[in-house]
């Protein structure tokens, strides 16, 4: 056998009162892998049993190691009746099988039922014995590393990149089969979170031998998502970028080193990048003829090099190959190889089925030209999964979907596709299936290894000046795939930039920013017909297109009314319930430097004879003009006098006009008589032609400003702020309304929702008031119509705070000094102080709701909150005991010097006494601080102290108030690590911690 699993069974504590004659408990425990079952014995009269089992074995094959979880389960012993189910614990066993993995998992797991929750902990040990297979055949991909972070992990290096890689998986959902009807409600949910577990581990094995055949040895930007087809079925599928990655010599970059461009990296490393060598240890053999690929390219295509005539090989040309061939170390008689290098590289990623990044972060320089972001959706009607081995139809739904984003970057003069997502919609038998990400040019530079000096020619190559080239456009003017406005570009002046850019990925490092970014967000909803099948599904591709559309209007207003020019970070979600479609996008707004400043915002009317209608438009016009000067003032957003005039300047003539505020039909012949041309910059028109157009404007005045000392973005880091602490706190919270008037309108209910998502945000700030300044990062809004009349949004995010009056001179200096002085996180700095519980020393929190925190239909969750066990477990150079949970793919002030594997959970809670469990808000407050404990536990046993790139992917909730019930699904991720400060690295002792808090402490 290729592989031994060995589980042994330590002790139990604080189980729940089983027998109610003795107010104990006869515990013993299930151990289950595969079709393999053992048994402790009955400890009998105990709530803190102590079993000490021996070591159960399981001896199985390296395939089985990955698809199946160890199934714990603990049971109250009954002589006369059947045994009483108490919990159950799943522990994925894949963490183990890598080489540069934890060797044992050992800690207290909490024991989760779903319908009670948490009952108590229970010690486990677990090993795995690999043996060496080098059977050719094996259907397993032992040893291929995960990781959630959308960037190359911080301690290491990607030295290929070879690509896209998709699977999916299809069952049938155990909650629509007929045993259902007889089965219990904790049966069906066992059952339903048992396949779950198996079909993920089926799905990442699936996708690790992909990476194998390409050569590849991690999959980066890993994203897992679930599918609830209802009785269609049930589908997990997966995207990520294949990498061959290599571990850093020094250990792990520090903190935001690659998120920032004040951090540098440690001397004796080199900051992660793609293909970046090390002169000491080049890759290439020998050099390289332009008559045949490099021995390691950074992308290994699966097809020849052999040049195609199609429209995209007017790519080549775009990219400027001026001074090339000039200074450096290659002289002139590079140029040529550099070229040809150029053109074999752009030529394979043109033949590759799908030239699709899941990264959202790159090194500095590697990307040449950012076009713009391309999408694609579609409806489709379920039909029932007949054989869950051929899942060739959802297939086929999302080959089409790739196609058409393919199809839209060529289009653009553009030869991948970066920050690339899918996500899908589902209500009864409609789906609707979303794909999008960002056009872009790639630097070829990156794209050879062991071609050329990387470093020299970065030195000569000045056809992209730093901080501006990635906004230079990649198509030709005089052939530009739509009408847009391009001007030269405000850094360089040499190359023609667009006047708005819009994108699906972070803010690259070498960006050149005016001012700090903001969170802007457009919100709509708008009513459909109840219908079913064919029908449903037409209405809703009817409706689609005009809401994307009225989505991106609102972004392009907003990012307008803030004085921007850029959004980064763009991520539209649109849900489908029985009588509405819900559209919500979230972006980060900049002004980009080398775009032109967007100038003022004008308003014109249809009917300029009537005075009080002129009066009224001159009010709103006033109102927007002094919207936008403080929007200046508190971004920080210096622009020319030139610019400055724009605001008030009259109302250009139709010709100059850029954009409509409302779309008029027009012909063909029309179209020609619109100019979309900027203009003085003083084109920006917003028409009113009806009562809806009025209260749209309306809207967009009534967001409530940011408080003082507050920043909000969906992005990693705040443009503009570089100078963060090491006080970082994330936080989750669901709200969940209800419409009670069945007759409500397209604007009431657009007003229902934009109030929600106002009202979640001021919650938050007003929460987290101590932290200003204080900014929140990569806020992640996700938006669900569960049931009828019933609109769900949930957001995740992590506060950060960062030192307030200090140039970017200074910041340097400071966080230069803070990363060598090193800073102990205390209770103080945290907005929610950590509890402590003096009898338990778990490493998790169990949950309590806490009314100070919640609201009527709210339930807010910090990282830090509710009654938080502490650990007696040491982490090496760790300052604090509590696994941190963060967002972010680094931690400020820390090093993370290990990743210990993916974090993939799905957890069912259903409850029968909703109102006693404190309503909506309680119910979900308390889930959440499951999950949380749950999440903890896994990576602590592990042996990290942290998880980064948390992110909450799923949250279904559905209640029935008539009958006193509710069920709630949650699907979190993300990658186990551990950190350590910078000041234990070199040797000084952590700050002394204040006196912990006690449960009696307010916060």
């Amino acid at each position: 056998m290729p592989g031994k699993l060995k589980a042994k069974i330590v002790a139990g504590r604080h189980l729940p009162v089983m027998d109610r004659a003795s107010d104990l408990t006869d515990a013993f425990v299930e151990v289950k892998f595969g079709n393999t079952t053992f048994k402790t014995d009955v400890f009998p009269k105990s709530l803190n049993p102590q079993w000490n089992s021996e070591w159960f074995k399981f001896e199985v094959d390296d395939e089985d190691l990955q698809d199946e979880p160890l199934q714990i389960t603990v049971l109250d012993h009954d002589t006369y009746s059947a045994n009483d189910a108490i919990g159950k614990v799943y522990i994925d066993i894949d963490p183990l099988l890598s080489s540069e993995a934890a060797t044992v998992i050992s800690g207290w797991f909490p024991i989760y039922d779903t319908i009670h929750g948490i009952r108590g902990e229970i010690n486990v040990l677990v090993k795995v014995d690999l043996f060496n297979d080098l059977n050719r055949f094996r259907q397993s991909s032992c040893g291929v590393r995960f990781f959630c972070t959308t960037s190359i992990p911080l301690c290491y290096r990607a030295v290929v990149v070879h690509g896209f890689v998709e699977e999916l998986v299809v069952n049938e959902d155990p909650e629509y089969q007929w045993i259902d009807r007889i089965r219990t409600p904790r049966a069906s949910n066992e059952a339903r979170q048992r396949l779950i577990s198996l079909m993920s581990g089926e799905l990442q094995r699936k996708i690790g031998l992909k990476v194998l055949e390409m050569g590849g040895n991690a999959v980066v930007g890993y994203l897992q998502c679930f599918d609830l087809e209802g009785e269609s079925g049930l589908v997990v599928r997966a995207i990520g970028t294949a990498c061959t990655l290599e571990k850093l010599s020094g250990g792990g970059a520090t903190n935001n080193a690659q998120h920032t461009a004040n951090s540098s990296p440690s001397k004796d490393m080199k900051e992660p990048v793609f293909g970046d060598e090390c002169p000491s240890n080049p890759l290439s053999s020998g050099p390289s003829t332009p008559l045949r690929a490099p021995p390691f390219t950074s992308f290994s295509p699966s097809k020849s090099y052999s040049r195609q005539s199609s429209s995209s090989d007017t790519d080549i040309s775009l990219t400027p190959k001026t001074g090339m061939g000039s200074g450096g170390s290659a002289g002139k008689e590079a140029g040529p190889l550099k070229i040809l290098l150029r053109q074999q590289t752009q030529t394979a990623l043109e033949q590759r089925e799908f030239p699709f990044f899941t990264l959202t972060s790159f090194p500095q320089g590697f990307l040449l030209h950012v076009a713009g972001v391309v999408s694609a959706r579609s409806v489709k009607l379920l039909d029932r999964i007949h054989n869950p081995d051929e899942p060739e139809t959802r297939d086929a739904w999302w080959e089409e979907l790739r196609q058409e984003i393919k199809s839209h970057a060529r289009a653009l003069g553009c030869h991948a596709v970066v920050g690339y997502s899918e996500s899908t919609s589902i209500c009864e038998e409609v789906c609707i299936l979303s794909a999008s990400g960002t056009a872009a040019v790639l630097n070829c530079r990156f794209l050879q290894d062991g071609c050329l000096d990387v470093l020299s020619e970065h030195r000569c190559d000045d056809s992209a000046p730093p901080g501006c080239g990635f906004c230079h456009v990649p198509y030709d003017e005089l052939n530009m795939p739509f009408p847009a406005q391009l001007s030269p570009c405000c850094c360089c002046h040499r190359t023609k930039v667009p006047d708005v850019l819009f994108t699906t990925i972070d803010l690259p490092t070498d960006a050149q920013v005016t001012g700090k970014g903001c969170l802007i967000q457009a919100r709509l909803c708008r009513l459909k017909k109840k219908s079913q099948g064919e029908g449903n599904a037409t209405c809703i591709s009817n409706l689609l297109p005009f809401l994307e559309y009225e989505l991106h209007t609102q972004l392009l207003n907003k990012l307008k009314l803030c004085g921007m020019n850029a959004l980064f970070g763009l991520c539209i979600q649109i849900s489908v319930g029985e009588n509405m479609l819900v559209g919500l996008a979230s972006a980060t707004g900049v002004y980009l430097s080398a775009l032109p400043s967007p100038g003022g915002i004008q308003i014109a009317g249809k009917t300029p004879n009537d005075l009080t209608y002129d009066q009224h438009v001159s009010s709103i016009q006033r109102k927007i003009n002094d919207t936008i000067v403080k929007n200046r003032e508190l971004y920080e957003i210096h622009i020319t006098e030139v610019a400055e005039d724009v605001i008030g300047s009259p109302i250009p003539e139709p010709r100059q006009r850029s954009r409509l505020f409302r779309s008029h039909s027009e012909s063909s012949d029309e179209l020609s008589e619109l100019d979309l041309s900027h203009g003085k910059k003083d084109a920006f028109v917003l028409e009113i032609d009806d009562t809806d157009a009025v209260e749209d404007l309306h809207s967009l005045l009534t967001d409530a400003p940011t408080p003082p000392g507050f920043y909000s973005c969906n992005t990693e880091i705040m443009p503009g702020i570089y100078n963060w602490t090491s006080a970082i706190q994330m936080f989750t919270s669901v709200r969940v309304f209800r419409l009670n008037n069945a007759n409500l309108t397209n604007l009431g209910l657009n007003k229902i929702f934009n109030e929600l998502c106002e009202n979640l945000l001021k919650s938050l700030y007003f929460k987290l008031r101590s932290m200003v300044p204080c900014c929140l990062c990569r806020l992640n809004f996700t938006v669900a119509v569960p049931e009828d009349e019933l609109i769900q949004v949930a957001v995740t995010a992590v506060a950060m705070s960062f030192h307030k009056d200090q140039t970017q001179e200074a910041n340097k200096a400071a966080q230069a000094h803070s990363q060598m002085k090193g800073v102990s996180e205390t209770e103080e700095q945290l907005q929610f102080p950590l509890e402590l519980n003096a009898e338990s020393a778990s490493p998790f929190m169990t949950a309590t709701v806490d009314p100070r925190l919640s609201g009527p239909g709210s339930s807010p969750l910090p990282e830090g909150r509710s009654r938080s066990l502490r650990s007696t477990r040491s982490f090496p150079g760790s300052s604090v005991s509590v696994v941190k949970m963060t967002p972010l793919s680094f931690i400020p002030g820390a090093k993370i010097v290990k990743y210990l594997g993916i974090i993939n959970m799905f957890f069912i809670r259903e409850t029968t006494s909703l109102r006693e469990e404190g309503g909506v808000s309680g119910f979900l407050h308390a889930f959440i601080a499951e999950v949380f404990a749950m999440v903890r536990a896994h990576v602590a046993a592990l042996g990290g102290n942290a998880v980064v790139s948390y992110s909450m992917k799923e949250c279904v909730f559905m209640e029935n108030p008539n009958k006193n019930q509710a069920q709630c699904l949650i699907n979190v991720s993300g990658d186990a690590v551990i950190f350590t400060r910078e000041s234990d690295q070199e040797g000084h002792l952590p700050q002394t911690s204040h006196p912990q808090p006690t449960e009696d402490t307010p916060p």
